[in-house]
């Protein structure tokens, strides 16, 4: 996935942001994070971004 990332940032397209979930996380772990991101974030800051979950541990 990054290679393909990569080269889509270098075609110049562009992402709003991508999150890739710790496959351990519960639903409801997920839905706390999103949460908490969705919360004290503004939209623009994942902008061509990858971020991994979760965040807060």
């Amino acid at each position: 996935m990054p290679v393909h990332f990569r080269n889509h940032l270098a075609a110049g397209r562009h992402v709003p942001g991508i999150f890739i979930l710790n496959a351990k996380m519960t639903m409801g772990q997920i839905v706390e994070e999103l949460t908490l991101i969705w919360g004290a974030s503004e939209p623009d800051e994942y902008f061509d971004l990858v971020n991994f979950l979760p965040v807060s541990y």
